[in-house]
């Protein structure tokens, strides 16, 4: 054990919109030392997910607001590199959530050994990580596409939604993803086989969703809101499903931002008209099932059905950086800081 100091990135101040480097702090100090039952991890791999961006609000959510001077939270990837733990030896790799720091200490809770010869580490922060839980549970426990039926999933090329498209597509069902820009929507389509994919930046977006989607659409998965969701909306069958995942163009938006008519009124009008499902969840809600996703996905991940894309970032001071770039939708791929080997 070489390193003698802690980097970490703590939040600065509360952002006004979209978060600017001036958010965040980065400091520097003493290794911390595990007492009795505890153990030192060294963070490999940092993850970084847009949900991040509504922890730095104080604001009443699902979840408490990381306080001004704390360490950024998030998932992460570690090597125990001390112990004081009788189930944690030294060199053990873990699952954990140790936020945004180079070393982080823990009592052994809530941490889960990785095995590296079953997958890349990394995919512990992705495909069969929480983003991947997010698709699958979602997908399946609320969406419940029927084969056949027509899913549409919001941010397709991303980390959730890329799963959310392969897993309808495994199930039988067909697959339409929306992105933005032809890099992406070629991705989309071409490597993780989608059977339509529609670029959101198109002028005429709505209309060639709706050529996509010739019987409607039976499950839409939303990850973004605002203009997509207008474009969805008005496709939704009777007894449609919506999984309600994110919604990413408004989690900057300051709340005189969208101006307009109030449409609720017309949106419950059709909910009740059309008998529609809609659904926010948070996929901690369905923990139970994780085990059953960690062998159903593992085995398509093996078996080549279930594809992912990494974008990985160099050094943890880089994480502010590339996490501006992820809430505007500059990132390709699941988004992870690798901080050490």
């Amino acid at each position: 054990m070489t390193d003698t100091l802690n980097q970490r990135v703590l939040l600065a101040s509360r952002p006004s919109g979209l978060p600017t480097p001036e958010n965040f702090r980065i400091a520097h100090e003493p290794l911390p030392v595990p007492g009795e039952g505890q153990l030192l991890l060294q963070i490999l791999y940092l993850s970084l997910d847009p949900y991040m961006r509504g922890r730095m609000d104080d604001a009443k959510s699902y979840a408490k607001p990381v306080d001004i001077g704390g360490v950024m939270e998030g998932g992460t990837v570690a090597r125990v590199i001390a112990s004081r733990h009788p189930d944690y030896a030294v060199g053990d790799l873990v699952l954990s959530h140790s936020g945004w720091q180079s070393h982080a200490l823990s009592d052994g809770d809530n941490l889960r050994k990785l095995d590296p010869q079953a997958a890349p580490l990394s995919t512990a922060l992705g495909v069969l990580g929480m983003p991947g839980f997010t698709a699958w549970a979602g997908l399946l426990q609320i969406g419940r596409p029927a084969p056949g039926q027509t899913v549409v999933v919001a941010a397709a090329s991303g980390a959730v939604g890329s799963a959310v498209g392969q897993i309808a597509r495994i199930k039988g069902a067909r697959a339409v993803g929306i992105a933005g820009g032809a890099d992406k929507c070629a991705y989309v389509r071409e490597e993780l086989g989608f059977d339509a994919v529609i670029d959101h930046r198109a002028p005429d977006f709505a209309a060639r969703l709706a050529e996509a989607c010739p019987d409607g659409v039976d499950v839409y998965f939303e990850n973004v809101g605002g203009k997509v969701w207008d474009a969805v909306f008005p496709l939704l069958n009777d007894f449609a499903r919506v999984p309600v995942c994110g919604l990413i163009s408004q989690y900057n938006a300051l709340p005189q931002a969208e101006p307009g008519p109030d449409r609720l009124a017309l949106v419950m009008r059709d909910v009740l008209k059309k008998s529609l499902t809609v659904r926010g969840f948070i996929q901690r809600e369905f923990l139970a099932l994780r085990p059953a996703f960690l062998e159903e996905a593992g085995q398509w991940v093996r078996e080549g059905r279930l594809r992912y894309r990494e974008d990985i970032v160099e050094g943890l001071e880089n994480a502010p950086a590339a996490f501006i770039d992820l809430l505007q939708g500059r990132n390709f791929g699941k988004l992870v800081v690798k901080l050490a080997d």
